[in-house]
């Protein structure tokens, strides 16, 4: 086992350490509250920065190699530190953690959010509201937000380099539209109905661009307008005022919540992709992290939040980062 040329995640010796106690990847999985894939992923990670094999995989059994054995008493001695570390912040004495949600009334943070509280009711997780994760980005980075979800593919790559991302998940997307527009009577919406129309999507926001960029690629060739760059509705009163004025269908996701005068309706053929991770700032140790991570894993496993539609479309870009690549 040759010496690794950087410093090793922890995350991966607490991989390596439960597949050596458990001898067994899915239930090693199901204790770290991750699935199966990502285990696998870690700990293939783990064994080429070491340049060692650590377990011998067949379909009946794992066993650790030779290497695996003498890394297991270093990791376990490592993983024991940081524990201490994230004890000696927890029980009331760590800071507040401020999550951002994005915007009020979203769904899959509030759950993430409320389910963490649960997870860790010593810690103070406070939600903070800050439009889009671009924004939400600038802030994690200067050290006045922790954490945010939102489409990571999306950022910059200057600001991407210094975040740490965990898929959460593939949200299918919406139309909101004027309760009396020709399309509100369907159930659903073909993307090829909107072929013509004019959908607004953040268009000139510089807190969205990714979200302005997911509509993009999704509307190219299918002969759908952006709408122009406008100043941002805030509020239902605004956001009821605003489309009744333009009438024009304003793209977002399945869980948006209901405004007055509008209907949401889902699209299909294909299912457009909304793609979320949990998104924080590289090096942040705090046991409210711990809680949200925990919360994510449980939430997507039971909900299914990370299985893709048979017809779901989403970016390249965007389906590197969810698998990890």
């Amino acid at each position: 086992m040759s010496a690794p040329a950087a410093p090793i995640d922890p995350r991966l010796l607490r991989a390596f350490v439960a597949v050596a106690e458990e001898l067994h990847f899915t239930r090693a999985a199901a204790r770290l509250y991750v699935a199966q894939q990502a285990l696998s992923r870690d700990v293939r990670r783990l064994e080429r920065e070491l340049g060692a094999e650590l377990f011998v995989r067949t379909t009946r059994q794992v066993t650790l190699t030779r290497d695996g054995e003498r890394l297991l008493p270093h990791a376990r001695r490592v993983l024991a530190a940081q524990d201490d570390l994230l004890a000696a912040f927890s029980a009331g004495q760590a800071r507040p953690l401020l999550v951002d949600l994005n915007s009020p009334g979203l769904a899959t943070g509030r759950r993430v959010l409320h389910r963490a509280r649960e997870l860790a009711p010593d810690c103070e997780l406070m939600a903070r509201y800050e439009s889009g994760l671009t924004g939400a980005a600038a802030e994690l980075l200067a050290g006045r937000l922790d954490v945010s979800f939102g489409r990571f593919a999306g950022l910059d790559p200057a600001l991407r380099s210094g975040l740490e991302q965990r898929p959460v998940r593939y949200e299918p997307m919406a139309v909101v539209l004027p309760e009396d527009h020709p399309l509100a009577a369907s159930a659903r919406v073909p993307l090829s109905a909107l072929a013509g129309e004019t959908v607004y999507a953040g268009a000139g926001n510089p807190r969205t661009r990714e979200w302005t960029d997911l509509a993009r690629r999704l509307f190219q060739d299918r002969a759908v307008r952006l709408a122009p760059p406008s100043p941002l509705a805030v509020g239902d009163e605004e956001f009821g005022r605003i489309m009744a004025k333009t009438r024009n269908p304003v793209l977002a996701v399945v869980d948006f919540p209901p405004m007055p005068g509008t209907v949401r309706r889902p699209l299909v053929d294909p299912v457009p992709l909304s793609p979320v991770s949990l998104v924080w700032r590289k090096g942040l140790v705090h046991p409210g992290l711990t809680a949200l991570r925990k919360a994510v894993a449980e939430i997507a496993r039971v909900e299914g939040w990370l299985r893709r539609p048979v017809d779901g479309w989403i970016p390249a870009m965007d389906e590197e980062v969810m698998n990890g690549v």
